[in-house]
């Protein structure tokens, strides 16, 4: 009874032994479970903190699979048959160089595939051109070893045609592995034939925590094998139970949101992107780079100035046969401006999440793309309708800024004095630098002088209250000052703009210069006056004689035989820049005529302005938008300003006339004089004064 005891015993742990086994099996080389069961079939799966190093155990695992003796011969079996590694040149930067540093393989080993040219996407894998440089590989004894391809390429979420792809790996023996944000759209119901191609790659890395909004999750790369020993050799596998671990917070997660919530979550951020690009459709001057991709949750535009439009306001700037420096100008413009516009929608509308990106062929482009930010950032549909707004609100500032570029390049070139500086990251009207008297043009150091009146005429600019706003910096190729004109948000005059930066520099260099000449004659005439007075006190001992300066004996015959000697001083005219005796004002108790002043230098840079209108603003006058009555009301407002402002002239002529008849006084210098010794009255002037225009007005 015993003996058949211990093998009924022995049966039971064998039945159980066999049930663990295939239900380990099921586990291992089922489907996956979760969003992509029924997708991806007998797939495996591997976790990982860094979302390249998945690929890279993917391309350790590929290279064991094709080379048998790579375990015993190692670095001797590549060297004989060199392994090649195909990456799109849309492949996020840095990826090639990651895996030749992880695989110790030479950066030959990699080959750059380019894109479409001639026909599909730009941002696509040209198939054919990838066929010839598989068959150029074999033909000079490399082994073609691993495709990457992209379902939603980092840039511009561009998918590669994977089925044609997938053939092609499948015809020369090529390990074929898919990555991209597009991934994502394989938990929904509805999937884009060439993103549900990729459920047939042998790999694919997803980054389920972005997607997600969970932080802390890691990467999963999926993959097909059947050899357990060298999924184990390549680091695919392990026994080690903190190994297994890493899926936890994964699995965590996943069991907390659930099926539902994760297909909501992914299908939301699909629903902003597709709201997106159909209000962007309608927006003129928008031009969006992923059309053709209806099913991709990233949404790629920029500001295009070529495109026609119907309202007249927004021309484009008209480029006919333009030459390829100007069109590179252009260009150039265009990415400083789409910078501009996305820096204020990120501050406008943060919970967007847009980013601004550099394309090698469209140039500075802004991206959309919530299934990256949306879950983190909490993006709805009203942020979306909240971005399209503020992207139409900005296209009247843009517009008028590239239409007024040109034009004040233009009369920046025709003004003396003003150097307009070409600077491509600049997004306003334009650059412009004053040219002082002592500007050395050949030099690119910074001149102390130059940014004294730059200094100065940003602070006169600032003082106007227009509204233009205006900066100072260094020049784009050297250290020179120069003055930044920014963006125009309405109708500018830029012939007005440009003569109030002229006059404004030149009357700050000509009142700088006034005045060092100023500190320098009335330096020297200090000298002078000190001079001229030491020798006034020599001859005056010489004049008195020495007893007079002894102490007790000079005051006994100055009792006897007073001195009588008159103050000597001196004076000195600003206005002349010479030292003048005091001796006349004793004599005469009054001070002499002097040279008339020079008038204080000013610009002829204001016009007329109706009430309420800012400087720089074209003239209301002649304009069609005015109805009748309003138009003659603002003729007569200007008709009286131009009447005021002409009556002061008139005055002063008046005034200066009488001052020329021969019984008016000779105006006096007296505020332009500076006596040197003390206690110099200014005697009052009884003689009646000419009133001035402000009394007269």
């Amino acid at each position: 009874m015993g003996k058949n005891l211990k093998e009924a015993m022995k049966m039971l742990e064998d039945s159980q032994r066999r049930t663990e086994e295939e239900n380990g099996k099921k586990l291992i080389s089922g489907d996956i479970p979760g969003p992509l069961q029924g997708r991806y079939e007998n797939g495996c799966a591997y976790f990982h903190e860094e979302e390249r190093e998945g690929l890279a155990k993917i391309c350790r695992l590929a290279i064991h699979s094709r080379y048998e003796d790579f375990v015993v011969d190692g670095f001797n079996v590549l060297y004989n048959k060199k392994p090649v590694i195909y990456l799109s040149a849309a492949a996020r930067p840095g990826l090639g160089q990651y895996l030749c540093n992880q695989l110790g393989l030479p950066f030959p080993c990699l080959c750059r595939v380019p894109c479409n040219t001639m026909f599909g996407s730009q941002h696509q894998m040209d198939v054919a051109f990838l066929e010839k440089l598989i068959k150029d590989d074999i033909e000079r004894g490399r082994l073609p070893l691993l495709l990457v391809a992209n379902a939603g390429t980092a840039a511009v979420g561009h998918t590669d045609k994977i089925g044609r792809l997938k053939e092609l790996c499948e015809q020369y023996g090529i390990w074929l592995h898919v990555e991209g944000v597009n991934l994502a759209t394989l938990a929904l119901g509805y999937v884009s034939s060439s993103v549900l191609a990729a459920a047939k790659c042998d790999s694919m890395t997803m980054t389920p925590g972005p997607w997600l909004g969970l932080p802390a999750v890691p990467a999963v790369t999926l993959y097909k094998h059947d050899d357990p020993a060298l999924t184990l050799v390549a680091g695919l596998t392990s026994n080690k139970p903190t190994d297994k671990l890493r899926a936890l917070p994964l699995w965590l997660s996943l069991q907390y949101l659930g099926l539902d919530g994760i297909v909501e979550r992914i299908k939301h951020a699909c629903q902003l992107s597709q709201r997106l690009q159909e209000s962007l459709k309608k927006v003129n001057y928008i031009k969006i780079l992923v059309e053709d991709e209806l099913s991709s949750p990233v949404v790629v535009f920029r500001f295009f100035q070529e495109l026609p439009g119907s309202d007249p306001v927004f021309k484009a700037v008209p480029v006919p046969n333009m030459t390829p420096s100007a069109v590179g100008r252009e260009r150039h413009s265009c990415d400083a401006l789409n910078r501009w516009l996305g820096e204020q929608l990120k501050q406008l509308v943060p919970a967007s999440g847009l980013t601004v990106m550099d394309l090698e062929t469209e140039g500075t482009c802004l991206r959309f793309s919530p299934l990256m930010t949306a879950a983190v950032l909490g993006t709805r549909g009203e942020d979306v309708d909240q971005l399209v707004a503020c992207i139409e609100s900005k296209l009247p500032v843009l517009c008028c800024t590239l239409q007024l570029r040109e034009e004040f390049k233009q009369e920046v070139e025709a003004t003396a004095g003003l150097l307009y500086v070409d600077d491509p990251n600049w997004p306003g009207i334009g650059v412009v630098r004053y040219e002082h008297a002592n500007d050395d043009k050949s030099s690119l150091k910074s001149d102390p002088e130059g940014e004294k009146i730059h200094a100065g005429l940003l602070k006169k600019l600032n003082e106007l209250e227009s509204d233009l706003t205006f900066k100072i910096g260094p020049e784009y190729k050297s250290m020179k000052s120069c003055l930044y004109v920014g963006m125009a948000s309405d109708d500018v005059d830029a012939a007005e703009l440009v003569e109030t930066i002229a006059a404004t520099a030149r009357e700050i260099e000509e009142n700088s210069r006034l005045l060092e000449n100023m500190t320098e004659v009335v330096r020297k005439g200090i000298q002078e006056a000190q001079v001229e007075l030491q020798k006034a006190n020599e001859e005056r001992l010489l004049e008195e004689g020495v007893l007079r300066q002894i102490p007790v004996v000079g005051s006994v015959l100055n009792w006897f035989s007073p001195v009588q000697a008159l103050q000597k001083g001196r004076t000195f005219n600003l206005t002349a820049g010479s030292l003048e005796s005091t001796e006349p004002i004793y004599v005469y108790k009054a001070q002499g005529a002097g040279v008339t002043p020079p008038p204080t230098p000013s610009g002829s840079r204001t016009k007329q302005r109706l009430p309420g209108q800012k400087p720089f603003k074209r003239s209301l006058r002649g304009s069609d938008a005015l109805s009748e009555t309003s138009s003659v009301s603002h003729i007569e407002d200007l008709e009286k300003v131009e009447r005021l402002s002409g009556g002061p002239e008139q005055i002063t002529l008046e005034a200066s006339s009488t001052e020329g008849h021969p019984g008016a006084p000779s105006p006096q210098h007296a505020d332009q004089t500076e006596a040197f010794q003390k206690g110099v009255p200014h005697p009052e002037d009884d003689h009646p004064q000419v009133e001035g225009p402000e009394s007269l007005r």
